[in-house]
């Protein structure tokens, strides 16, 4: 019985940094900030919120191209003991490993946070930057020295990203207030943006194997459209400097958890709605101008086209995922806020 006891150590210590690890995964992922950023909007910090979605798809952008551009696989499984406990994590195990995205947003995204806070805050001091900068990059190390934990990545993949990142948050630091800006007071910013998208979409690199990383891409580029076309049209209405904010008078805790419990459900409509829409009007439109088409997940009736046929016809799973996640984010910023104005939230 006694010789257990080791045994049993062990494993609830291997148990405890599993579950620590994956959290922090989870925390740091795509799919997390996406759920997080709608709340930063409707409490009331529209700067905060914009920036951190613009960057976080310009990162989404960058690291994953770079990604499928080198096509350095993840570290073998066996002989690294892999650990995915959510089905994000399965979908990531997919991608090449180089640099590591969550290294890289981590670094852009707590960087840029921290330079908001100190920045547009009141909070200020010197043991304040200390510790804000501390707790930056303990945060930071954690995130990186848990990918390696989990076996998703290898140390170079993690530092790669690191360094990265860096280079990232200290070009955004430099650009995002002309960026903000064009968005909120620029002209044809919508149109600009389109365009920008669908450049970005065909501007994106073959990888060696097929990897969801485009598909990704396509999800955070769509949510870039969809929050900048919302935002342009609807800033002086419910985006500018002086709307309520969380913790204030005007926007108490149980007025922000109303505005959670009316706003959800109807991001997820639109976003189901977006897709139906999506799925309806592509392949007619495609069929109109006589551009072959294929699907491979969203419209199974497409997918039996001959290997050669596939290969010359485009992938309308890329148009929908782009307009459902674009449909999303408008209705984060435009439809839901202006709800909540109409019933008084």
């Amino acid at each position: 019985m006694f010789k257990l006891e080791p045994q049993f150590s062990f494993r609830s210590r291997v148990g405890f940094l599993d579950a620590l690890f994956s959290v922090l995964s989870c925390v740091v992922s795509v799919p997390f900030y996406t759920a997080f950023l709608p709340l930063l909007f409707w409490s009331g910090h529209g700067q905060l919120a914009r920036q951190m979605t613009l960057l976080m798809a310009f990162c989404d952008y960058i690291g994953n191209c770079i990604k499928d551009v080198v096509s350095a696989p993840r570290p073998a499984s066996p002989p690294v003991r892999r650990v995915t406990s959510t089905k994000d994590e399965e979908e990531n195990a997919l991608e090449y490993g180089l640099p590591s995205s969550h290294t890289l947003n981590t670094v852009c995204l707590s960087g840029y946070l921290l330079h908001y806070v100190l920045t547009h805050t009141q909070i200020q001091g010197a043991y304040i930057n200390y510790f804000g900068v501390s707790l930056a990059c303990l945060f930071v190390a954690l995130v990186g020295l848990g990918r390696i934990y989990l076996g998703m990545h290898s140390l170079i993949d993690v530092v790669a990203g690191f360094f990265i990142g860096l280079g990232i948050l200290g070009l955004w630091l430099t650009v995002y207030e002309c960026v903000d800006n064009f968005v909120v007071s620029g002209q044809n910013v919508t149109t600009f943006w389109a365009a920008l998208s669908f450049l970005l979409l065909f501007a994106y690199p073959t990888p060696e194997l097929p990897t969801p990383s485009f598909e990704f891409h396509t999800a955070f580029n769509g949510v870039a459209l969809g929050i900048v076309s919302g935002v342009q049209q609807t800033y002086h209405q419910f985006h500018h400097d002086n709307v309520p904010r969380l913790f204030s008078s005007e926007m108490t805790i149980p007025v922000f958890m109303g505005r959670m419990l009316l706003g959800i459900p109807t991001i997820l409509i639109v976003k189901f709605c977006s897709k139906t829409l999506a799925k309806w009007t592509i392949p007619v439109v495609a069929n109109t101008l006589g551009i072959p088409i294929k699907s491979t997940t969203y419209i199974p009736t497409l997918n039996g086209a001959k290997t050669g046929e596939k290969s010359k016809a485009f992938d309308v799973d890329t148009g929908i995922r782009f307009l459902q996640y674009a449909g999303l984010a408008w209705s984060v910023v435009d439809l839901v806020p202006s709800i909540f104005s109409y019933v008084n939230l």
